[in-house]
């Protein structure tokens, strides 16, 4: 026998050991990706999930395998429906004969929470939008669409009282054959009436399986620091009724690792159950937002599904790394996973490795942003400082909403730091600048919560700013429903515009 075989049989095992059944109960949408949606087209898998008051509004994601995801899109990437305004919530795809429909929430201008239609040739897009479908006097929101035991379309939505101090009813109604107006009479599936459940029920998600109709439902409360979210299940032989509530209720509730689990959607791979809803990760929980979550789930002799785990496991630090960023602004435009102010899109520019950032007068000025994965990392950016404009600011923030931010701002030889609060803004602390042509700027966050900001006018020696404390309180930052989004921004006249160089997020936990 040759040495080279010799060593060939010594090395190899004697039987080769069975593939791993791969785990799929982790993080598959990091960062702030509430209510999310999948559904499966041909051979892909398609999710998206609520953008509130972000844009671009509802992104899109494809996969062929449940866990690696690419944002391929958004529903509507530059121009809002005309009759909407805000609160762009809760999308859920549906297809049929070769059209993709999206049933999205979204408040109607001055008015009321509606249900509404967008439908496309391709998931990807670009999708024509229809209007709303229904709006209740307290709102309706939450619309999902599912053919009942004859083949009739109908929408499922959540009628929602508890912005009024009353039950919120789940309601089923027939959809006409394009898809775009109901038609018929309203049918009331169930409401809030278990302990659990608190103020609401909501997040409606349906599959079929053995003759029922399986509804995977969200109950309580969703959002911020006090958050009691669980899902539940329904089940039911017709669709329209009547439907009996799982006496194991919630499924999935809070564990150590993740809070306030719910409002998911069920897909399918392999004959293995999944559902991909939301989540807060404890040690992150507002700071970054309720992330996109797969857990499995199996059926049990009754028939009723049961959660492989309660809820999935921290996801290991060496993710982590995979989310870093560093845009250096090649090509000739920025990536999709940028956002900004919904109604508030700014002009900008990228070319030769640069970002031109236009300016805006009013309170922080234009919002570019990214989400923020953990609630420690530290972000930087380079600008072009001596080339900014007399009067305009440009700079790093940590930006909640509009109306609430800290920001590292430049501008008139001064380097500034920005609180705003509520619409107020005042300058904590500021320093005068020697001249020079680019300045680097820093921010590092601790827990979400601790601030602190550098600069430095070489790109190798940071300055730290002073400030009355080490670092400066940002706990007021996140809204009740969304994480904070680290930004880039530029105040002052519209005429004016900042230049950048790059942007630099490094996660840490």
């Amino acid at each position: 026998m040759s040495l080279e075989l010799t060593l060939a049989t010594k090395l190899a095992p004697a039987i080769a050991p069975a593939p791993s059944r791969p785990s799929y109960d982790q993080v598959v949408l990091p960062g702030d990706y509430p209510d999310p949606t999948v559904v499966k087209i041909g051979d892909t898998y398609w999710a998206s999930a609520t953008s509130a008051e972000w844009g671009a509004v509802f992104p899109i994601f494809s996969s062929k395998n449940l866990l690696d995801w690419e944002l391929v899109g958004h529903v509507f990437p530059d121009k809002l429906p005309d009759w909407a305004g805000s609160n762009f919530w809760a999308p859920e795809f549906y297809q049929e004969n070769g059209r993709t429909y999206v049933y999205y929430t979204a408040r109607k201008k001055g008015g009321m929470l509606c249900v509404a239609v967008a439908s496309a040739d391709h998931p990807a897009g670009p999708y024509l939008d229809h209007g709303p479908l229904v709006g209740q006097e307290a709102g309706s929101i939450d619309g999902f669409a599912i053919p009942d035991e004859h083949g009739d379309l109908y929408l499922i939505w959540k009628e929602d009282g508890n912005s009024c101090y009353q039950e919120t009813p789940i309601w089923a109604q027939r959809l006409n054959d394009e898809r775009t107006a109901l038609i018929g009479e309203a049918t009331e599936l169930f409401t809030n009436d278990v302990r659990w459940e608190g103020p609401l029920v909501e997040g409606s998600a349906l599959v079929r399986h053995n003759g029922w109709f399986y509804m995977f439902y969200a109950g309580n409360s969703c959002c911020g620091k006090g958050c009691q979210y669980a899902t539940g299940v329904a089940r039911s032989r017709a669709l329209l009724g009547p439907w009996e509530k799982y006496a194991q209720n919630p499924i999935l509730d809070s564990n150590d690792t993740w809070k306030c689990p719910g409002h998911g959607t069920v897909a399918e791979l392999d004959g293995r159950w999944f559902l991909l809803h939301h989540a807060y990760f404890k040690q992150s929980h507002e700071f970054v937002g309720r992330q996109g979550l797969l857990s499995e789930f199996t059926w049990n002799a009754d028939e009723w599904p049961e959660f492989v785990r309660r809820s999935p496991q921290a996801p290991p630090l060496t993710d982590l790394s995979r989310l870093h960023v560093a845009d250096e602004f090649a090509g000739s435009q920025l990536g999709l996973e940028w956002q900004w102010p919904i109604g508030q899109q700014p002009a900008r520019a990228v070319a030769d490795g640069r970002l031109r950032l236009g300016a805006e007068p009013s309170r922080l000025g234009a919002v570019l942003a990214r989400r923020t994965h953990t609630a420690t990392y530290k972000a930087a950016t380079t600008l072009d400082f001596a080339a900014l404009p007399v009067d305009t600011f440009a700079g790093l923030a940590a930006v909640g909403d509009p109306y609430n931010a800290l920001a590292l701002m430049a501008g008139n030889g001064q380097l500034q730091v920005w609180h705003l609060k509520s619409g107020l803004q005042q300058c904590l602390t500021s320093v005068f600048l020697e001249p020079c042509d680019t300045l680097s700027l820093r921010l590092e966050v601790w827990g979400g919560q601790r601030y602190r900001f550098a600069y430095s006018t070489d790109g190798a020696t940071w300055q730290p700013m002073p400030t009355e404390s080490f670092t400066v309180n940002g706990t007021y930052l996140p809204p009740w429903d969304r994480g904070v989004r680290l930004a880039l921004v530029a105040q002052g006249a519209e005429d004016t515009s900042a230049t950048f160089h790059n942007f630099i997020l490094r996660n840490q936990r």
